[in-house]
């Protein structure tokens, strides 16, 4: 059964989603309104306006998956910013799964583009 840390990258529709779709009309979204390859090796995580509840598209290598989470209790804390798409770290993933932001103040982020002087 598919094991979603497979997957190389992962993808978050910030904003929200008609979780009414289902598998074609979120890789339609995810190839003509992300210009992103919904058969690529990457999970697609989709919320609704309830935050309660995702669903997740990953291409398996002969077919779709798709998942489909709710909270009993709770809320994920899904980022509603201008930004239609987000690159999620691994860890960032995991806070989202756990019901935290993935943006953690306290957390140390990965520097980039250093150089000494």
């Amino acid at each position: 059964m598919l094991d979603v840390t497979r997957a190389a990258h992962v993808y978050l529709a910030c904003g929200y989603t008609d979780l009414r779709q289902g598998i074609d009309g979120l890789a339609a979204m995810v190839q003509q309104h992300f210009q992103l390859d919904p058969f690529s090796d990457s999970l697609f995580l989709f919320c609704g306006r309830r935050t309660d509840r995702i669903k997740a598209l990953y291409w398996e290598g002969d077919g779709f998956v798709l998942l489909y989470k709710r909270l009993e209790s709770g809320r994920f804390q899904w980022p509603r910013t201008p930004e239609d798409v987000r690159a999620l770290t691994r860890q960032q993933f995991r806070w989202l799964m756990e019901g935290l932001s993935i943006d953690q103040p306290k957390a140390l982020h990965p520097m980039a583009d250093l150089c000494i002087v």
